[in-house]
């Protein structure tokens, strides 16, 4: 197979062709490592190597192979890459920041090592806003990730290294977090899929915090069915993570349900608060879920500010609360962007912060009994806009930039606050010719049918073709 055949490959499918003898483990690693590296002066995806040591693992997999009693796990020789926040035994992760961890990790984050069980080769680790505390994909320390849509414009962060790697078919999945909208905004920008498992659903020990109260992983795939791959990989209890704990449920199995009679509560007046052109490709996408045999109901959507207001309380509170050592000690080490944010979580009271963690409860109850008393899934947009520019968000915006910003956040941050399951699903491009997103959300562990439902979509639309990016792009 050529290497852009490999690259439009989901995870199943490259799995499947090196276990059917199609391709060595090691063929498949040189390759995705070629791709990187040619992608990557481009892109800037890729904040460390780890070409030596994956290369080793792939040329020990097909060694086991070789063996009568072999049997290949799902992943088994499958190159990847994560977002650059996760430990991993003896080294020390970038946290895309110039602070980071003092000694190397002593073991593998539970995801990680998860991925690894199931045959996985990592083969580099990629860029993120610092901290993870960005929703554009700047990095003032390491330099801007690149939207491989067009370079000029945001990848949306802070999974930004994820979202561009996969887009460009570099990797068939990537692991990414989401506080306030960090996979689905990246989403969306750069024209795949990503779902925010509800809060719980899958462990975070081992990776780097940023509020642990609205903290969730999960992956961003072209092919929902990697989507799916992934949670029946990775959800479920871990001794590591007491908040870790999920049902039974076969996320696989889901995407041969049908979604018909699937209700989708509709709140129309968001469609006002997004330009025409969004609204039109939103409109376009509902009609394909409607297709399919999901049915619209019209809801009203709860006051978004209020959500947004505790959202924030938590995330800058907790946040700061992490940072406060550094803070006082290395000020300096700090994008200017970061360290005032870190400075406006200091800020808050602890009553309000307090309040912001009793009320959540509550406010899931009456949403439990509002829209979604009426409705299985909800469907929002990801953005109230067409992706910005790198420039347009950029420091010295002022404040059609903090507006700018704004707008990414407004349907994605509130939503976080809920611990609820969302799914973020490609649109049609826009008149610019760049992509966009639309969300899904639903109950509690109610991935399976978020993934029904995606699954539907794709089977309409297809599966985003690979990016391809080069040295000379």
């Amino acid at each position: 197979m050529t290497s852009s055949s490999l690259a439009a490959l989901s995870a199943r499918a490259l799995a499947a062709l090196i276990r059917e003898g199609g391709i060595s483990v090691l063929e498949a690693t040189e390759d995705a490592i070629a791709r990187a590296q040619a992608a990557n002066p481009t892109l800037n995806a890729v904040l460390s190597w780890e070409t030596d040591e994956a290369l080793a693992s792939a040329a020990e997999a097909d060694n086991r192979r070789r063996s009568a009693k072999f049997q290949a796990d799902a992943l088994f020789g499958v190159p990847l890459a994560h977002k650059d926040m996760f430990d991993r035994t003896g080294l020390i992760a970038s946290w895309g920041a110039k602070i980071r961890a003092s000694v190397p990790a002593a073991g593998d984050a539970t995801v990680i090592a998860r991925l690894k069980n199931a045959g996985a080769i990592h083969f580099a680790s990629l860029a993120m806003a610092e901290f993870a505390f960005g929703i554009t994909g700047h990095n003032y320390h390491v330099g801007h990730c690149r939207n491989p849509h067009n370079p000029a414009h945001i990848t949306g962060g802070s999974s930004s290294g994820p979202a561009a790697a996969v887009a460009a078919g570099l990797v068939p999945f990537a692991l990414g977090s989401d506080t306030g909208g960090s996979i689905r905004v990246p989403s969306a920008c750069c024209g795949i899929s990503g779902i925010r498992p509800t809060w719980g659903l899958i462990s975070r020990a081992g990776a780097m915090p940023l509020a642990p109260s609205l903290d969730t992983i999960g992956p961003l795939a072209r092919d929902v069915g990697d989507l799916a791959l992934v949670l029946s990989l990775l959800a479920g209890a871990d001794s590591a993570d007491a908040t870790a704990k999920a049902p039974p449920a076969d996320y696989l199995d889901a995407l041969k349900t049908s979604p018909k009679g699937v209700r989708i509560g509709v709140d129309r007046a968001l469609f006002d608060r997004v330009t025409p052109d969004i609204a039109r490709m939103l409109e376009d996408a509902l009609g394909v879920l409607k297709d399919a045999g999901a049915v619209e109901v019209p809801i009203t959507i709860p006051d978004l500010r209020e959500l947004d207001r505790y959202a924030q309380l938590l995330q800058f509170g907790e946040a700061s609360a992490f940072h406060a050592k550094w803070m006082r000690e290395r000020p300096q080490d700090y994008s200017d962007q970061v360290r005032a944010r870190l400075q406006d979580g200091f800020a808050i009271p602890a009553v309000d912060y307090i309040q912001g963690l009793r009320a959540r409860p509550l406010i899931v109850q009456d949403w439990l009994k509002g829209p979604f008393d009426q409705a299985d899934v909800l469907f929002l947009p990801v953005m109230n806009r067409s992706i910005p520019t790198l420039n347009e968000t950029d420091v010295g915006g002022g404040k059609e930039m903090t507006k700018v910003i704004g707008g990414l956040l407004h349907f994605t941050r509130p939503l976080s606050y809920l611990g609820l399951p969302v799914l973020a699903l490609p649109t049609a491009k826009d008149s610019q010719g760049l992509p966009n997103g639309f969300q899904l959300m639903g109950r509690p562990y109610a991935e399976p049918t978020l993934l029904s439902l995606g699954s539907a979509y794709q089977t309409s639309v297809g599966v985003p073709k690979p990016q391809i990016v080069s040295k000379e792009a």
